[in-house]
Order: structure tokens, then C-alpha cells, then sequence
């Protein structure tokens, strides 16, 4: 198994989205699991949708979730920096090597300059477009003589250089959908070089793919009608090509592309909401592809070990978030208290004296950090009873609340002896029923009393977590502000 060298190239246009999280993932399961390198390039030749932060978001995201670059971009001591051999891996830095490229291509007949203006070419255009044919070049200016186009040059007017697209067919077998073919006759003469100096993305990606020997590309499926125009470039330019694998789209529940307008696809917002990276991890990489057909759960060494781009499938992923919230919660449910508390640390202020307890009444209801970081800030919160009458049950009333709630510290101070959640409910449960008394009467007003709250955990938890002298002064508490309000 030869040492795969791939790569991750997004665009600074904003925040990573979770669809190219997976991109990047499987481009890094394949080159870890082979011994190889992955590679982290950014790609700004549009500098018009550049963002300002783009580039420290994407390195900064992948850190948080556990991956780093062998080459280009990573993530150290808070800021972006770059290592690797062949650098810059920022391609507005590499403007010569693409301009090299191009003179070449042009020189060679597989590229020739354009001077057609904006308003010539939307033009043709409109005229394919109302003649229902395939919008494409005219290649006006492939008949223009050397001589013309030198003229041209010495005249200063703008040029763009394009792509020769020879005749013929274009095949390649991709890694997750087989064997590909086009005909060379529904490609464009794309644009290589622009006006402004800058290569478009698809003469820039291959030089660069090249120059860094990445040997496997991993992409989104949206790539799969350019890939022709790499392999003519790679061929015309004497490259060998990498092989290609193109990942399905992820889709909505309505089976359209995930969108930004239709959901939250950021990874960083899941991380901020209190998802655990291991989990994210886990849910993106088997978003059609699952490496056995009786497990969920991965760790990323696991992922790394049984990855396998043939299994991706071939059409696109539905995204179940309700599957997210699932996973999880697995992962917390397994995690002991100190890793755990860790976790919900840049989420909380301060840690609660009660926390171990709070953490083991908690653990298995709660979805995320934030959930749990909630809980941990409220246990301790002391109730502020503005509206007392929520401690009343249903068609019970406030003497009723009054005389339950004093029965129930003087058994909480004299009688009981139970520490754990199940045996304090059975003996609170046990003495109501030895005394007569209605379970709503008793078990209402205590547990709000407790929390504070008209929905809460049940009175037995707030006991064990808050500890016998907590829980009586806030029954007090409660039975002062009845007594205010009914007097």
C-alpha cells in the first residue's frame, strides 16, 4: 500500500461547513491510514468572496475537532501558521507558478489569449440561451493570427487566456463512483488565467496538486464536470494525475442539498453549542458511509483504520440531526466525571460543590455541554418564589402546601436516613403512604419548593444533590413566602 499524500483546499469564504468537515476527514483517514500526509491549502484565487478571518477559521475548526495538517496551514499557540516544504500554502502567493503554467500552455497551442469584453460575451450568450443550446465559448478568438494577437498585447487591451479543449472523450475511474467518461464537446474553453492576473481555480488547483505531489483528491460530487479540464491540464502540462474520489452531497430532510438558508451547517456553531468534537467527528464521517453494519460509535482511530472510499455510497446523505443529539449523548453517558467536567468547562463560570452529584443525576438526560453546563449553574441557584402560588398542587391550597412542606422537613430532620436518589424515594413514598397523605399534596409543593421551578428533576434528586441542610433552609424558604402571600 503505497503512502498516500492528500489534501483539503477550501476557499476563505466563511465558516466550515460540516459537508466539507467530511471532505476533509476522509482525505485525512485515507493519508493517515496509509502512513501518509494530509495537507491543508487554502484556495483565494476569487479574492471577491475572501472573508476577513476565512483562513483562521478553517485551521482553527479542524484543531478544535482533533485534526492538523502534516503541510500547509495548522493551528498553534492561537493563531495560524504554516509548515511544510512546499510552501506558501496560500495561492494569491503563488501567482508566478500559475502565470509559468499559463505561457507554457499557451506557447504549447493548449491555451490561447481572449480579448473579448464582458458585453461581447454575454452577447453570445443570450443568443445560445434563446437558440436552447449549451452556453458556451464561441472561441471568437482562437481564429485571431499571432500577429493579431501581439497587436492586441502592445495595444494594452485586457486579455484573459483560456483553455484549448481538444476533441475526443475524457475518461478516469473515480474512487467511490467508477468508471467516468465525457465528451470533450460539452466542455467549455475555460478561463485559466484572469484579467486581473489571478488563475481561476481550476488551473491553479492542478498546478498546485502537482507542485505538492498530492497523489488522492478527495471532493464534493460538485466537482465531478470540471475534473475533464484537470486531467486535459495535468496532460497537457506532463503531470501525472492524482487519482479522484468525489464525495456525495449531504441533504435535508426534504432530500435537497443542505443549505445554509435551510439549516445551521457550521461546524464551529454545533462546537459552541456544547457537541462534543468526537461526536461531530463520529456523525459527519458515517454520513453515508458506516465501516460495519452493526456499530455507531467510532472512535477516530477506528475511523482511520476500517476507512474505505468504496464504501462511501454513491448517492447523497440525508443529515439526521435528531441522530447527532443521539450520538451525543452516548458520548457523555460514557464519559467519566473528570473528562467529562473538563468538557463542560469553557461553558461554566465556576464548579459547583454539588457537582459530582449534579453530574451523576444529569449525566443520562442531558444532549449537550451546554445542557449540562445549565444544570450545573441552576442546582445551586437558591429558589426566588415571585409568584408562591406554583407551590400550591392543582386544586389543593396554600395551608394544605404550608402543613405538607413542615411535614416533610421534620421527616427530611427526624426520620430519614437515606442517601441515594432511589432510596430516598422510597422512603419519602413509604412514610406518604403511612401517613395518608395525597402523593401530588406532598410531592408538588416539595419539589418546587427545591427548585424553584414548575418542571424540574424530581424532589428525591434535588435532595440527594443539595444534601439534607440545603434542602431544608430552601422548604423554609417556601413556607415563608405562603405564609406572605396568604396573609
Amino acid at each position: 500500500m503505497r503512502a498516500e499524500r492528500t489534501r483539503f483546499a477550501p476557499s476563505p469564504t466563511g465558516m466550515l461547513h460540516i459537508g466539507g468537515l467530511r471532505t476533509a476527514l476522509y482525505a485525512y483517514f485515507l493519508a493517515k491510514q496509509t502512513g501518509g500526509d494530509f495537507v491543508l491549502r487554502i484556495e483565494d484565487t476569487d479574492q471577491s468572496r475572501a472573508v476577513e478571518g476565512g483562513v483562521e477559521n478553517i485551521v482553527r475548526t479542524l484543531d478544535r475537532v482533533g485534526i492538523q495538517a502534516d503541510e500547509g496551514f495548522i493551528w498553534k499557540d492561537g493563531r495560524v501558521t504554516e509548515r511544510g516544504k512546499f510552501g506558501p500554502y496560500l495561492q494569491s502567493k503563488r501567482l508566478a507558478m500559475y502565470r509559468a503554467a499559463a505561457d507554457s500552455l499557451v506557447q504549447e497551442g493548449n491555451a490561447y489569449h481572449c480579448f473579448c469584453s464582458s458585453e461581447r460575451l454575454a452577447g453570445v450568450r443570450e443568443k445560445q440561451q434563446a437558440e436552447k443550446r449549451q452556453p458556451k465559448y464561441d472561441r471568437h478568438c482562437l481564429e485571431l493570427s499571432k500577429d493579431a494577437v501581439h497587436a492586441e498585447l502592445q495595444k494594452g487591451t485586457p486579455f484573459v487566456i483560456r483553455l484549448r479543449v481538444p476533441e475526443g472523450e475524457t475518461h478516469w475511474n473515480d474512487l467511490i463512483r467508477g468508471p467516468v467518461t465525457f465528451s470533450n464537446e460539452e466542455i467549455d474553453d475555460q478561463v485559466l488565467l484572469k484579467s486581473d492576473g489571478f488563475p481561476t481555480y481550476h488551473l491553479a488547483v492542478v498546478v498546485d496538486d502537482n507542485a505538492m505531489n498530492i497523489t488522492t483528491v478527495v471532493r464534493g460530487e460538485e466537482w465531478i464536470s470540471p475534473t475533464p479540464k484537470h486531467l486535459m491540464l495535468n496532460a497537457m502540462l506532463g503531470y501525472t494525475p492524482p487519482q479522484f474520489a468525489h464525495v456525495p452531497l449531504l441533504l435535508n430532510a426534504d432530500k435537497h442539498k443542505l443549505s445554509k438558508r435551510q439549516a445551521d451547517v457550521s461546524v464551529e456553531s454545533y462546537l459552541d453549542r456544547g457537541y462534543l468534537a468526537q461526536a461531530l467527528v463520529n456523525f459527519v464521517s458515517t454520513l453515508g458511509f458506516n465501516p460495519r453494519g452493526d456499530k455507531e460509535i467510532y472512535t477516530i482511530q477506528e475511523l482511520i483504520e476500517e476507512f474505505n472510499l468504496r464504501k462511501v455510497k454513491k448517492s447523497g446523505a440525508v443529515v439526521n440531526f435528531d441522530k447527532l443529539d443521539w450520538m451525543n449523548r452516548q458520548y457523555i453517558q460514557s464519559m467519566d466525571d473528570k473528562t467529562l467536567m473538563e468538557a463542560v468547562r469553557p461553558f461554566i463560570s465556576s464548579i459547583p460543590e454539588q457537582s459530582s452529584r449534579i453530574l451523576s443525576v444529569e449525566r443520562d438526560r442531558v444532549t449537550t455541554l451546554t445542557d449540562l453546563a445549565q444544570a450545573l449553574a441552576e442546582y445551586p441557584l437558591a429558589p426566588v418564589f415571585s409568584q408562591p402560588h406554583i407551590l400550591i398542587w392543582k386544586k389543593s391550597d396554600g395551608k394544605t402546601a404550608i402543613r405538607m412542606l413542615e411535614r416533610s422537613a421534620a421527616f427530611l430532620s427526624e426520620e430519614c436516613t437515606a442517601t441515594s436518589v432511589a432510596d430516598l424515594e422510597h422512603a419519602m413514598k413509604e412514610w406518604i403512604g403511612r401517613e395518608g397523605f395525597a402523593t401530588g399534596d406532598v410531592l408538588w409543593p416539595l419539589r418546587v419548593a427545591l427548585s424553584g421551578k414548575e418542571k424540574s428533576a424530581s424532589p428525591f434528586e434535588y435532595i440527594y444533590i443539595l444534601g439534607k441542610e440545603e434542602s431544608m433552609a430552601r422548604i423554609e424558604h417556601a413556607i415563608s413566602a405562603l405564609k406572605g402571600n396568604l396573609s
